[in-house]
């Protein structure tokens, strides 16, 4: 890994230097593992014991924070997050690009659409009809039903399952019956979708990722979903069929979603929240049943407060039966 000098890295970063320019920094780590010759960063005072006790040549902080000792420098600067991944990317250097074509072990089929520059990594499978917009990638074992439409810039990982059938069942005296799909799934352009997350085709018309969207590892969308332009579902997001998500709505991780709702436009879900109603666009929401974040945190400090209160009826009962018994 290269070295690079600090006077270097503040100028990448339009940071202020409080220290010798000349040092050198190889690479970059968090407060609690940086050595005497790596750079971190403090966005968050939360972490201001951790910068007390890191070990750091030199920590991006924001302006009016002081070092702890004589030998760290500081890089100041109004956004230390962003600041840092530039550094990141600084020290990470070029990624290694995917290059266009198919692979030799996946399986496209002769009616299936690739765009210019479209990547189909080793043991892709694209059904027939399918359409894959340009300069698209798909990583590794990545599973493209036929039919399905997929637009431009679009990044699948590995092991993403785009247009399988959706979970529809309907009881019978002799069991279950599956109800048709019939519909696909379109994904708009600049989507990118993590490994193993899978979008099932809609019973009719198509499930819908929105331009933007953004899918971690292991998110479900099920049946005729419309997922909004920008929104950002964190792994082990899962939804039952038809729900909506609003443009740049963010679901956190492990957030679950009953069917038939709406989330409007700027929502936010904690994490391990379960959604049972429909939630307006531009708050915040956490807890089970999900709740407005507020109310959902005042609710989780009642058992608290209830065991105070516990206690005082105790010592209340006590005092009592003193007085009963000397009376």
């Amino acid at each position: 890994m290269a070295e690079r000098t600090l006077s270097e890295i503040a100028e990448l970063c339009g940071a202020t230097l409080v220290g010798d320019g000349r040092r050198c920094v190889v690479g970059p780590a968090s407060l609690a593992e940086a050595g005497p010759e790596e750079v971190s960063f403090m966005a968050d005072e939360r972490y201001r014991s951790q910068l007390e006790r890191t070990r750091a040549g030199a920590v991006i902080v924001k302006p009016g924070i002081d070092a702890p000792r004589e030998d760290l420098a500081l890089l100041r600067c109004a956004d230390p997050n962003s600041a840092f991944s530039a550094v990141v990317s600084l020290f990470a250097g070029p990624e290694h690009a995917a290059v266009p074509g198919v692979h030799p072990s996946a399986v496209v089929h002769a009616t299936a659409e690739l765009g210019a520059g479209v990547c189909v990594g080793p043991t892709c499978s694209v059904g027939g009809g399918a359409r894959i917009g340009e300069d698209s990638i798909l990583h590794a074992g990545v599973v493209v039903y036929p039919g399905v439409r997929i637009g431009a810039r679009c990044i699948l990982h590995a092991g993403a399952v785009i247009g399988s059938e959706g979970f529809g069942f309907e009881p019978t005296e002799t069991g279950w019956e599956r109800i048709p799909q019939c519909g696909t799934v379109v994904i708009e352009d600049d989507v990118e979708v993590g490994a193993n997350a899978t979008i099932d085709r809609a019973r009719f018309g198509a499930t819908r990722i929105g331009r933007g969207a953004k899918l971690d590892n292991l998110v479900h969308v099920a049946h005729n979903c419309v997922i909004g332009a920008g929104a950002l579902l964190c792994a082990q997001t899962g939804m039952a069929g038809s729900v909506r998500v609003g443009a740049r709505a963010i679901m956190a991780g492990q957030v679950g979603i009953s069917g038939h709702l709406e989330i409007g436009d700027g929502a936010r879900v904690g994490a391990k929240s379960g959604v049972f109603g429909d939630l307006a666009g531009g708050a915040e929401y956490l807890g089970y049943p999900a709740r407005p974040r507020a109310k959902a945190l005042r609710g989780m400090a009642a058992p608290q407060r209830l065991a105070r209160l516990s206690k005082r009826v105790e010592a209340l009962e006590a005092r009592i039966a003193s007085m009963e018994g000397e009376a």
